[in-house]
C-alpha cells in the first residue's frame, strides 16, 4: 500500500467569489478521511466544468456544502486505500469518475482540484485501458449527463436528434452516444463556424452553422432535440409532434424538461466497452490542458464558453 501522507497540496475557497480572488493553493490540507464505501484516490487528472466557477461564485448557495471548499467533480487516478466495505476496487486500480453523486445537492467539501479525494466505490468506473489519465478525466460529467439525458428522453434505434451546442463538453458527447451506442438515425448538431468539421467527425450527418442559420428554420424536425446552451424557447420549435426536449442550461419551456445529472459509476462501466473500442472518444479542446499550477487559467478558459470538448488539470502535481 502506498504511504499516504497526512496532507496535500489543494486548490481551496474559504468564500464565495471570483475564482482569481477565491481560489488560492495550499499544501497543508488534511488528506479527506475515508467512510467505509470509499476508497481514496490518487488524483492524477481532474477535470473543470462551468459548475466549478458558478459554486465558486455563490450561485448554488443553498445546497452548498460548508467552506473550505475543493473544486472539482472529475476525476481519474489511482485508488490508494479502501474502506471497510468496498467490495470490488483494489489498491492499484486505475479508476475514473464524478465524485459527486448529486452535482448540486450538498456536494462534497473536498472535490478533484487535489492530490487525493475521497469517492464512493458505487461512483468511479475502471479506467478505459487505451485512455489517459488525462482523456479519463475529460469524460465523467460530460459523458454521464449525455449518457442520462438520452435516457430520459427513451431515445431509442432509429429516431433522429438535434444537439444544440454539439461542440462542447455534453454536446460533443450527446453527438456520439447517439449514433454510436443509441442506433440514431440521423444526427444534426449546431456550433460555430470553426468547429464544424469536429460536429462531422463526431458523427453529425448534419452540421449546422448557428453563426449564419436558425436551426428552427430546419425543413425538418426531430424526435429530441438535446439543448446543450439554454435555448429552450427555440429548441421546442424544432421538435416532432410527440417529441421531446431536454436541457442542462437555463430556464425551461413547456414541454421541454431539465435535469441536473446524477453521477454512477455503472453507467461508465457501460460505457467503457464503446470507449475502449474508440467508437466513442474523449474530446479535449486543443488548448485545454492545464498544469496544476493553472486551474485559474483553465477556469477562465471554461468561463468563455468557447471551448471545444472538454478542459483538464494534468498533471498534478505530487512532489511531497
Amino acid at each position: 500500500m502506498e504511504n499516504v501522507p497526512c496532507t496535500m497540496k489543494a486548490w481551496i475557497y474559504g468564500q464565495h467569489g471570483k475564482p482569481e480572488d477565491a481560489l488560492k493553493l495550499k499544501s497543508d490540507v488534511v488528506v479527506p478521511e475515508l467512510k467505509e464505501d470509499q476508497v481514496l484516490v490518487k488524483v492524477m487528472a481532474s477535470g473543470l466544468n462551468p459548475v466549478d466557477n458558478k459554486r465558486m461564485l455563490g450561485i448554488f448557495v443553498q445546497a452548498e456544502c460548508p467552506f473550505p471548499t475543493v473544486p472539482g467533480y472529475d476525476v481519474a487516478g489511482v485508488v490508494v486505500k479502501v474502506g471497510s466495505q468496498v467490495k470490488n476496487l483494489k489498491v492499484g486500480d486505475e479508476v475514473y469518475g464524478n465524485i459527486h453523486e448529486k452535482a448540486l445537492d450538498h456536494p462534497k467539501q473536498y472535490g478533484t482540484l487535489a492530490e487525493y479525494t475521497a469517492v464512493e466505490e458505487r461512483l468511479l468506473a475502471p479506467k478505459p485501458k487505451n485512455l489517459s489519465f488525462a482523456e479519463a478525466a475529460s469524460l465523467p460529467v460530460a459523458i454521464g449527463t449525455a449518457y442520462e439525458g438520452l435516457q430520459r428522453c427513451e431515445f431509442t434505434t432509429g429516431q433522429s436528434i438535434l444537439v444544440l451546442g454539439g461542440a462542447g463538453g455534453v454536446g460533443s458527447m450527446v453527438i456520439q452516444l447517439a449514433k454510436h451506442v443509441f442506433g440514431a438515425s440521423r444526427v444534426v448538431a449546431t456550433a460555430s463556424t470553426g468547429k464544424l468539421e469536429l460536429l462531422r467527425n463526431l458523427g453529425a450527418d448534419l452540421a449546422v452553422d448557428y453563426t449564419k442559420e436558425n436551426f428552427e428554420d430546419l425543413p425538418e424536425k426531430f424526435d429530441v432535440v438535446y439543448d446543450c446552451v439554454g435555448q429552450c424557447e427555440r429548441a421546442v420549435k424544432a421538435m416532432k409532434e410527440g417529441g421531446k426536449v431536454v436541457t442542462v442550461s437555463g430556464a425551461v419551456t413547456v414541454p421541454a424538461f431539465k435535469f441536473i445529472v446524477t453521477s454512477n459509476g455503472a453507467d461508465l462501466e457501460k460505457l467503457n466497452p464503446y470507449l475502449e473500442s474508440g467508437k466513442v472518444k474523449a474530446i479535449i479542446d486543443p488548448k485545454g490542458i492545464y498544469p496544476f499550477s493553472q486551474p485559474l487559467e483553465g477556469l477562465a478558459y471554461v468561463d468563455t464558453g468557447r471551448v471545444a470538448g472538454k478542459v483538464v488539470i494534468h498533471p498534478i502535481q505530487q512532489d511531497n
